[in-house]
């Protein structure tokens, strides 16, 4: 049997016009205890660990005293340009976003979003899903990093880019007090890799 090149040329063609719906659809059901989401077109499905989660639930339990609940999210889809399905690991709405007609959030809704890095996806966090972000207007973005104990606060979105950057250990306060979102976030309880 003989393999013609334009089949090759033809599913490539296709793969080109899927649309992020399409590729979640694939990609469903997703394994008990992964989360999927797609970095530049690439899917990326990681396990989530008991540190990621403690994280979570530290910054979560910080914000919940200050913010609405139905503003925070966690692990939910939105879509941040072309070939990005994101779900941030916590995401802080702005109060009156409210969803579009597919039932979805836009990112011009986030607020507030903090990403807590795994290995496998440390690159994505760090480069593409930053730069969307940025791209995206969104005004917050906190890196936290559990391997070298480290937040990285982003601010202040411009052109494609955040032009304010703020390193904060493990066990010093995260100042959000010049930024809409307008608190102080205690790290103290973050635990390491």
């Amino acid at each position: 049997m003989t393999v013609v090149d334009t089949d090759r040329i033809d599913m490539a063609d296709i793969s080109d016009e899927l649309t992020l719906d399409e590729m979640f659809e694939w990609l469903e059901p997703t394994p008990e205890g992964f989360k999927v989401e797609i970095v530049e077109g690439t899917v990326h499905m990681s396990p989530q660990r008991d540190t990621h989660w403690r994280i979570i639930l530290a910054i979560l339990k910080q914000l919940l005293p200050r913010f609405a609940e139905d503003r925070l999210l966690s692990d939910v889809r939105i879509d941040f340009g072309e070939g990005n399905g994101f779900a941030p690991d916590l995401i802080k709405l702005f109060d009156k976003a409210a969803k579009n007609s597919h039932g979805r959030w836009l990112p011009e809704h986030a607020e507030f979003v903090a990403e807590v890095i795994s290995k496998g996806t440390a690159a994505a966090d760090y480069g593409p899903k930053k730069a969307a972000y940025a791209a995206a207007g969104v005004p917050v973005f906190l890196i936290v990093d559990p391997y070298v104990g480290r937040c990285l606060l982003h601010s202040e979105p411009k052109d494609g880019d955040y032009h304010k950057k703020l390193v904060v250990d493990f066990g010093l306060d995260v100042d959000l007090t010049d930024t809409s979102m307008d608190l102080v976030l205690k790290t103290d309880a973050f635990p390491r890799d």
